[in-house]
């Protein structure tokens, strides 16, 4: 699938160059982080990042009396973030930088018509996506080992900013430092790892007429949050790509309307009216797999023993790639003293996972 983006460059050189630019030029504010190595109680690593910088940044303020339209930063994009229109024969996405980047060379596919996060992603949107992944790692050059990771959030709970679709990427050499890059690796990976669903909890709500059937969905019984991968093969073709993403989007139904079933408290179904999917969920993707979490909660309040608050921890689709974010001294301080408060953030933002392996 390289060829469906058209490009007359290499994808990683494309996106550096013009990182490099827009960052020299302020097109791009750039804030590194600090970063340590936690694990949950199960020892699954997770990167913690800690980025004073955006915790200084003020917050629109919500005035729900005098609502005001939201601006669309990939309607018409700084050209300065703009890296390409894709497929370049007839243009139906773009590739634009992340103007406020954490890792070097985060950026984003958006589609050119403005549609929903909401809703369903469509084949094109994942033969894109797949393309990228795949460009981005036949691109390596001076022997540099390359990957790309792929996220999307969708709905209230997921850590979605914009209204305007769009996937996110992050290269895993920028996401790794040399301290901790034997010890981690993205927790997609270790979902593709896991064992398979057994027969009887495996959906059938998917088109009969897909010519080429996903592998198993398979779980990992060390991850805390209920979660659903499957394996890709080389090249898949846009239909088998269609068809896994339905498959791990049914079981992720699934498994918020058994939660809500027994919690209807704590969690409802999303209005569907406008096309919508009733829940919120994070999806990634790898040339490997593609992985789901359906999520209940888009963060959760870190405290300290005496159960008073320390911060509001939000978490979107960079949690399957095993990392998290916080911007303030005392969030820092905790989960790197106290790596326990991380099983009860993963637990809070997700569906408790009951294994079945």
């Amino acid at each position: 699938m390289r060829s469906i983006l058209g490009l007359t460059e290499a994808l990683p050189s494309l996106v550096e160059s013009k990182f490099k630019a827009a960052k020299s030029s302020g097109g791009l504010i750039f804030s590194p982080t600090e970063l340590a190595l936690i694990r949950t109680s199960t020892g699954v690593p997770f990167q913690l990042r800690y980025c004073p910088a955006l915790g200084k940044k003020p917050k629109p303020q919500k005035d729900k009396a005098a609502p005001s339209k939201k601006s669309d930063p990939f309607e018409k994009p700084d050209p300065e973030l703009l890296v390409a229109d894709v497929p370049t024969a007839d243009p139906t996405h773009l590739l634009v930088l992340n103007k406020f980047p954490v890792i070097a060379n985060h950026f984003i596919l958006a589609t050119k018509t403005n549609k929903q996060q909401t809703h369903i992603l469509e084949q094109d949107d994942l033969e894109i996506t797949y393309a990228c992944l795949k460009a981005w790692k036949d691109g390596e050059a001076r022997g540099r080992n390359r990957r790309l990771f792929a996220f999307f959030n969708s709905g209230e709970h997921s850590g979605a900013s914009q209204p305007h679709r769009h996937l996110q990427f992050l290269p895993v050499e920028s996401m790794k430092d040399e301290e901790h890059a034997s010890e981690w690796d993205l927790l997609t990976d270790l979902i593709l790892s896991g064992l398979p669903l057994s027969g009887d909890d495996k959906t059938t709500d998917i088109d009969a007429n897909v010519s080429e059937r996903p592998h198993e969905v398979l779980q990992h019984y060390a991850i805390p949050f209920t979660h659903f991968g499957i394996r890709l093969p080389a090249d898949p073709s846009g239909d088998f790509l269609m068809s896994a993403y339905q498959s791990l989007l049914q079981e992720a139904k699934k498994a918020v309307n058994e939660f809500i079933a027994t919690r209807s408290d704590d969690l409802s179904l999303h209005a569907t009216e406008d096309g919508s999917l009733p829940i919120s969920y994070n999806m990634a993707m790898t040339t490997s797999g593609m992985a789901i979490v359906p999520r209940r909660s888009e963060g959760s309040m870190l405290k300290r023993e005496d159960s008073t608050d320390v911060g509001y921890i939000e978490l979107n689709g960079t949690t399957l790639g095993g990392t998290l974010m916080v911007k303030n001294q005392a969030e820092w301080d905790l989960l790197r003293t106290e790596p326990g408060k991380l099983d009860n953030i993963l637990n809070d933002i997700g569906i408790p996972f009951r294994s079945k392996l």
